[in-house]
């Protein structure tokens, strides 16, 4: 059975060498002069790929596009122009155009992006078969997704510990998901009919993070121009949780170990003594049994907070769950974006399970939100995914630096650096803007295509 080509160009000569710069066996080429003639083909014949001119009649290539789209959101769709401005381009990216050419380059780029956007059907096609119905998007934001033994094992501690009050300690590398199960075990128990109040430990100053967990009193110190309820206040007969909990200082400690022993504290400048009801739950990527014995963390606070471990695998011992995950990604990315439903091939989730993942779950999201961002068809193939630059800490960001200088020549060194710098900050960037392109842009004072450029290289 013959695949179509169709070209639409108000040029005619242009017509004729395209058509025979692109004839292939199994192809057959049609042309067309102008857009609503190319409508009409396409609402006839099912055409694999369009190559269109940006400035035709009686609507421009844009316009085509979205049109051709909603007929067929599978077809590879190329735009070529003289002088494509960055709003056009821009435009058309959005829209979902496979490539904008300038028609100057069309003789040395035209063909191999055609035969490459053949080769890209192909395996849409072989791959489209191998997409497999998920329920993964029906699951609440804060469900511990896993079908791994390590997480079947973790969600029956989860139904036992979540009916208590017990303190819990959640252990585990960063990006493991350790505020998910949190929220989980507050979810699942007496208390939540309450907001769950989370505390990021190692966001706060040590000045400051005494007054954020028990609050002040008026003039205790310097900008300190009214009384202020801290979190214990805040979420008392609920639950807290207080994430990196192993970089609490020491002064902080000491205060909390009270609370947990005898259930009050005092505001910080004040001698009124509080009581409160508060399940604690606590978080840590640290071995604080190290820490107590480095003297970082009071011993006595550290049996009062793991009266009930739990400690989370890496994404690496849990392969069979990536699956699942990014499923889950899929569709809470496309749907907070208002996208087109996207799906995930066989062969994109094979490259997916044989990384190693060191940023873990929160890799793993950055990851897909970067490849619904940059998609061009529903379907992620493995060339669609972009494995991120995750760095952990600064030793491992010298490293990676340092590597990068000694594998480039020396007149390469800097750019590579500078180039390595540039993308990771792009990738970051569009996690925390959720995959949301302009925004992310937006956020680093650049232009769309400018960040599509860093994110692709």
């Amino acid at each position: 059975m013959d695949r179509h080509l169709l070209l639409v160009d108000p040029d005619h000569d242009y017509l004729d060498w395209a058509a025979k710069h692109l004839e292939a066996p199994g192809i057959r080429i049609l042309k067309c002069d102008n857009a609503e003639k190319a409508l009409q083909v396409t609402q006839k014949v099912e055409v694999q790929i369009i190559i269109a001119d940006l400035n035709l009649q009686p609507f421009d290539g844009i316009d085509l596009l979205k049109q051709t789209r909603g007929n067929s959101a599978d077809t590879i769709f190329i735009l070529t122009a003289a002088f494509p401005s960055a709003s056009q381009i821009i435009q058309a990216t959005q829209q979902g155009a496979h490539d904008i050419l300038k028609k100057e380059s069309l003789i040395f780029e035209l063909r191999p992006l055609v035969e490459n956007a053949w080769q890209t059907i192909d395996s849409r096609k072989s791959a489209q078969s191998s997409i497999k119905p998920s329920n993964a998007s029906t699951l609440p934001n804060n469900t511990i997704i896993g079908k791994s033994k390590a997480f079947q094992d973790l969600f029956k501690i989860v139904g036992k510990v979540a009916r208590t009050d017990a303190p819990i300690l959640i252990t585990g590398e960063s990006g493991t998901g350790k505020e998910v199960v949190a929220k989980s075990i507050h979810s699942h128990s007496p208390r939540r009919q309450n907001e769950l109040v989370a505390i990021n430990c190692g966001a706060i100053p040590e000045n400051l993070l005494e007054s954020e967990l028990f609050g002040h009193e008026k003039g205790s110190f310097t900008g300190a121009s009214a009384r202020r309820a801290g979190r214990f206040e805040q979420c008392d007969q609920s639950t807290l949780f207080l994430d990196e909990i192993g970089d609490m200082p020491l002064s902080v400690q000491v205060k909390l170990l009270r609370v947990l022993q005898e259930g009050t504290y005092s505001r910080v400048g004040g001698n009124e003594t509080l009581s409160c009801d508060v399940r604690i739950i606590a978080a840590t990527n640290k071995d604080l049994t190290e820490e107590v014995a480095e003297g970082r963390f009071r011993e006595d606070l550290y049996y009062r907070l793991n009266v009930v471990e739990l400690s989370l695998p890496p994404l690496r011992e849990r392969k069979e769950d990536i699956p699942l995950l990014a499923e889950f990604f899929l569709q809470k990315i496309t749907k907070k974006n208002g996208m087109a439903r996207i799906h995930l091939s066989a062969e994109a989730e094979e490259k997916l399970k044989l990384q190693p993942w060191p940023g873990n779950v929160r890799e793993l999201e950055n990851t897909i939100t970067r490849a619904c961002a940059l998609a061009d068809s529903n379907l992620l193939l493995p060339e669609d995914i972009s494995l991120s630059r995750n760095i952990k800490n600064k030793k491992a960001t010298i490293g990676a630096i340092n590597t990068l200088v000694a594998s480039a020549p020396s007149d390469q060194a800097e750019q590579s650096v500078l180039d390595w710098v540039n993308a990771t900050i792009a990738e970051q960037t569009l996690l925390q803007h959720n995959g949301n392109l302009a925004q992310a842009a937006q956020a680093l004072n650049i232009k769309t295509v400018e960040l599509q450029s860093l994110l692709s290289s």
